[in-house]
């Protein structure tokens, strides 16, 4: 697959249906004791839906996309704690330059915290980074 430079309404508009699905899903469950884990994943496959999306658009000044993509990074590849940086012998555990300042990110986190997402927290991101799909990618 190709770098995206767009993506085309009715995809964005089909991703944010199946993430709203799943938040209610959650809802419906009742299953607390796991919400960590299903919000952490819910993270994972927002980013795998828009993987192909070119980091030129995306730009590196600490938005919605760049923290679901640190998100990730961390999660896989830091033992789930939060990384912004490239980590040594790690080359692609980050991007290159990216900048996420805890105060202008979504979840407030800083660099070593663990990545636990909440419900509320998933559901303010994939918020957040939805509108940044439409507004850098449309």
């Amino acid at each position: 697959m190709l770098g995206m430079k767009t993506y085309e309404k009715e995809y964005v508009g089909a991703c944010r249906a199946k993430i709203d699905a799943d938040v209610r899903a959650f809802k419906k469950s009742g299953s607390k004791e796991l919400e960590t884990t299903f919000f952490n994943n819910m993270v994972l496959k927002l980013e795998y839906m828009f993987v192909h999306r070119l980091t030129g658009i995306e730009g590196k000044d600490g938005n919605p996309l760049n923290e679901v993509r640190v998100l990730c990074n961390s999660m896989l590849l830091n033992q789930g704690k939060l990384q912004v940086d490239r980590l040594p012998g790690w080359p692609n555990s980050a991007g290159s330059g990216i900048k996420l300042p805890p105060d202008k990110s979504v979840l407030k986190l800083r660099a070593g915290d663990a990545v636990q997402v909440s419900e509320d927290g998933f559901v303010r991101l994939a918020k957040a980074f939805f509108a940044e799909i439409e507004k850098r990618y449309s």
